[in-house]
């Protein structure tokens, strides 16, 4: 990873995080129904929230997870600006979340990875699981973050 990237543990505002979708592949996941209300959530609720930087303090990447810190990880959000993918920062952030919710000798990680992301999870380790279940499966209006 790029020395002038930093990752941290911080939380950001909702409005933050909204202007860093702009700028990433990860802006088109989110159901339009109450987006604001939710990311609002999604923000103040993720139990690992980590965020790497560049040199001038500019959001570059983003991961929510949420753990129990004793078994399980669940990433909800990673995403990285587009003009700084391919430099080793989502892989960074994906190893600092799984260090901080206990690390490979006792947490499994687990997500739903949008299928053009599927070829960055494979090469991170991740592999496809077919012991997911799902309940209350709710269908919504997709839309993209502009």
């Amino acid at each position: 990873m790029d020395e002038n990237i930093s990752v941290l543990e911080e939380r950001i505002s909702a409005e933050e995080y909204v202007e860093f979708l702009k700028r990433t592949n990860l802006g088109s996941q989110y159901p339009k129904e109450r987006f604001d209300e939710r990311i609002e959530k999604l923000v103040a609720n993720a139990t690992i929230s980590l965020v790497a930087k560049n040199e001038e303090g500019t959001i570059v990447g983003v991961l929510f997870g949420l753990t129990d810190y004793a078994y399980w990880l669940y990433v909800t959000d990673l995403g990285v600006d587009r003009a700084y993918e391919k430099k080793g920062i989502g892989k960074q952030l994906m190893m600092e979340a799984h260090r901080l919710a206990g690390g490979k000798k006792d947490i499994a990680v687990y997500l739903i990875a949008n299928e053009d992301a599927i070829p960055f999870y494979e090469k991170i380790g991740m592999k496809k699981a077919d012991d997911v279940m799902e309940y209350n499966h709710i269908e919504w209006t997709g839309f993209t973050v502009r």
